[in-house]
């Protein structure tokens, strides 16, 4: 909220003005209003709300549809004067068989200015190609056939740093499913390759995804030890800052200010620095369905969820998750084929669901998941969403689908291995109690279960640990 704000108040007048008039020009008379209050008033959200007449969901709805238009807008305004110098350098050709040879080579100057402010490698690999041909009698020929291939080699660094970054996070969404040592050491290897690969250019824009790589690896991979002598997280988000500071005109650059924002909550919740957690979560939070459709190439966003769940439940608000989703996800689209992330989205949905006491919705939702897709190589993760799902049925009452899925998940269990999941073992003998004829010291024999449940020695993606086993769960289990 507080970045929606701040940006709305940092808007000139003029901008103010358009943004304003296009709302009710396109009907939109409620976002126009929270424009205003936002801009000229000191009002709290319940304030606001009560203004505009519409309840928490409409209102999480509204804001993100003001904050995307206002960066649509802000954009736009910064695409324009890119879009005519792209315009231009499609024209070379143009201005070289048209103009005399010495107004065709201040236009190319000229364009190559232009084009390192935007930090263009491809464009400016044909403005070079061109300055060559033009000087091929002059001694600046070499200069200009230096700067060219300097240009092709930086082009082809940067898609190889891209391609690298992509292939991390498409790894890392499978090492959460797994746990497999493998996994885990290609992502070491990855991320090593990555820190040589940026080392080897002074370049702005490898400094960036290297850090995007780096600092996930540190917080999800590999944890800082004291001994090590790397450089602080928060010193590196600072200077990836900076960097976006410099060049304010880069459209992906612009973009990836979220995934520092997102980065930046991940390190402070990482390390139980929650108060400034906050500060970010808000504005992650308002992008939340941005960040899981279109930047799992630079992070891995359905961790966000994870984290999102984590500080529910330490705040206590676990409750509120289900109706704030309906708002948030709207119209969210969701990847099938990004096999981690719709694992992580939909066992996020149902545990919503599981909180907001909508036990039949929660199993639809994991019903869902484990029909639409295929989990055989990932045991772990089907034996989690699987006891997920047993919770649900156990609490609906139907004890026949609870039998069937129990009796189906200890055929699993007995081909991994108790030892390789000693949490689901634990889970399921609650469970079992809770379903059993007799009621005696039931509560106590669950309350003694649940404290034998393990915290350690689990995978990445273990739903099951956002599971309370305080009194309230097991006041239900009781009345079983």
């Amino acid at each position: 909220m507080a970045k929606l704000k701040n940006i709305i108040k940092q808007l000139s007048n003029r901008d103010y003005e358009i943004i304003y008039n296009s709302l009710l020009e396109s009907n939109a008379e409620k976002s126009a209003t929270l424009l205003r209050s936002m801009r000229e008033k000191q009002q709290s959200d319940n304030k606001i709300m009560e203004e505009l007449d519409v309840n928490t969901n409409a209102y999480y709805t509204l804001r993100s549809r003001l904050n995307q238009k206002i960066e649509e807008y802000l954009l736009q305004q910064m695409e324009s004067p890119r879009t005519d110098l792209l315009k231009r350098v499609a024209n070379i050709n143009e201005t070289i068989f048209t103009r005399k040879r010495a107004i065709a080579i201040a236009t190319l100057k000229r364009l190559e200015r232009e084009l390192l402010d935007y930090d263009l490698s491809n464009e400016l690999m044909v403005v070079y190609k061109h300055l060559k041909k033009l000087h091929i009698n002059s001694p600046d020929h070499f200069m200009y056939s230096q700067a060219y291939n300097r240009h092709v080699a930086y082009m082809l660094a940067v898609d190889k740093a891209e391609d690298m970054l992509a292939d991390y996070f498409k790894k890392f969404g499978i090492y959460t499913l797994t746990g497999d040592e493998i996994d885990k050491m290609q992502l070491v290897l990855l991320n090593e390759e990555m820190s040589n690969f940026a080392n080897m250019y002074e370049s702005h824009r490898l400094f960036v995804y290297q850090s995007c790589m780096n600092i996930f690896h540190r917080l999800f991979v590999e944890e800082d030890k004291p001994t090590d002598d790397h450089e602080p997280i928060e010193d590196i988000i600072d200077n990836v800052n900076k960097k976006f500071a410099q060049y304010n005109l880069d459209p992906i650059y612009y973009h990836l200010k979220l995934v520092f924002e997102y980065l930046r909550l991940e390190y402070y919740n990482h390390y139980k620095v929650f108060k400034k957690a906050e500060r970010y979560f808000e504005d992650v939070n308002e992008s939340a369905s941005l960040l899981l459709a279109n930047y799992t190439l630079y992070t891995f966003p359905s961790q966000f969820l994870m984290t999102k769940l984590e500080r529910s439940i330490r705040l206590g608000i676990e409750g509120q998750l289900h109706e704030e989703n309906e708002a948030l996800f709207d119209d969210f689209e969701l990847d099938e084929d990004n096999l981690p992330q719709y694992i992580n989205y939909m066992t996020y949905r149902a545990i919503s669901c599981y909180y907001a006491d909508k036990y039949e919705e929660a199993a639809r939702w994991l019903n869902t998941l484990l029909n639409s897709v295929s989990l055989k190589k990932y045991q772990h993760a089907t034996i989690e969403i699987k006891s997920l799902l047993a919770l649900q049925y156990c609490l609906m009452g139907d004890l026949e689908l609870f039998n069937q899925l129990v009796n189906s998940i200890q055929r699993q269990i007995r081909m991994l291995g108790k030892d390789e999941c000693v949490h689901i073992v634990v889970f399921l003998k609650i469970l079992r109690v809770a379903t059993s004829d007799a009621k005696k010291e039931k509560p106590i024999k669950i309350r003694s279960l649940a404290a034998r449940i393990p915290s350690g020695g689990r995978k990445l993606f273990s739903p099951t640990k956002y599971i309370l086993f305080d009194e309230k769960l097991v006041n239900k289990l009781c009345r079983m």
